[in-house]
């Protein structure tokens, strides 16, 4: 099984203004591992997902689509704090934006053993990212659960998801965030989150710098509307981004790429660890393609909605 930890949570997605200047909303379920989740499970993969789901109505809207494409939710429980709520605009790129509402609610409901009871007891991945660093008590909490894991020989993956607009003490976080790293076997980052850790490295000194950590044997970063490149101690790729016919919007779709990256290297049995670093420039380049072609699907839609592998196909077939 394939276990996805982190945050789910209630995109409030803006609109259009109407004539009157009310500004409209669509409530649309997300979190950077919740869509992850449901990516991998629609592209085929058993998948378990470990975060807390309240019991309020958004809990039931956040349940539905997990249940629907088949993922676990690991914690049986529902949690009697609310869900998260995100603001989701728009930046100058086009990307969105965020602002956050998470104080004492659901995805933060976490003990070290309620998640360590929850833990399956067969992991083939184990996918973090997310808000997991973001708060001292929370990280320490998820730290905890990542090295159990990481102790049973389970390959780890990080999307970490930057967001600065939710961190008080960027310090601490990047210290707490490389404790992560340090433990990581495959990362994926976006052009925007490296340039928050650190502006002044180039990609390709950042991609170096993550691979000279203790286990990390796959780098990929995501660069918007530029496609993606991928980074091995030994090979590089590069592929273009997939346009569907009809744009939504971008949400998720660093998600979906993330899925698509996921899947496609374990349908190479190339998820292990020794692996992972030994696949050469086009096997990479394979591999984001088919990533590209699952988050470029996603964005065919308003709100993350990742494709099933049926469509994927689909689509690697006729390009």
């Amino acid at each position: 099984m394939f276990v996805v930890a982190g945050e789910s949570l209630i995109d409030l997605v803006a609109g259009p203004k109407r004539t009157d200047g009310v500004l409209q909303m669509g409530a649309h379920q997300g979190g950077s591992p919740y869509n992850c989740a449901i990516a991998l499970a629609r592209l085929g993969q058993e998948t378990g997902f470990l975060c807390p789901i309240s019991s309020d109505s958004f809990g039931d809207l956040l349940l539905a689509p997990l249940e629907k494409a088949g993922v676990v939710p690991l914690i049986k429980q529902r949690s009697d704090c609310n869900t998260t709520l995100a603001v989701v605009t728009q930046n100058a790129r086009g990307l969105p934006a965020y602002a956050f509402y998470r104080q004492g609610t659901a995805e933060r409901d976490i003990s070290r053993e309620k998640l360590l009871a929850a833990l399956p007891l067969s992991i083939d991945l184990f996918q973090i990212g997310g808000f997991l660093p973001i708060e001292p008590d929370d990280a320490a909490i998820w730290l905890d659960v990542v090295k159990s894991v990481a102790a049973r020989g389970t390959v780890l993956s990080i999307d970490p998801n930057v967001r600065p607009s939710l961190i008080a003490d960027f310090q601490g976080y990047t210290e707490r965030l490389d404790a992560f790293l340090d433990l990581a076997h495959i990362v994926k980052v976006s052009d925007e989150d490296l340039v928050a850790l650190d502006a002044h490295k180039s990609i390709e000194e950042h991609a170096r710098a993550l691979l000279a950590r203790p286990h990390v044997e796959l780098v990929v970063v995501t660069l918007g509307a530029q496609g993606a490149c991928a980074f091995t101690a030994d090979a590089r790729a590069n592929a273009p981004i997939y346009r569907p016919e009809m744009l939504g919007d971008t949400v998720g779709a660093g998600d979906a790429m993330m899925a698509g990256i996921l899947a496609a290297l374990a349908e190479r049995n190339a998820l292990a660890i020794g692996r992972i670093g030994a696949l050469d420039a086009t096997s990479l380049e394979a591999i984001l393609r088919f990533g590209s072609v699952v988050a470029g699907l996603n964005c065919a839609h308003v709100g993350c909605n990742p494709p099933t592998r049926a469509e994927v196909e689909a689509v690697l077939q006729t390009n």
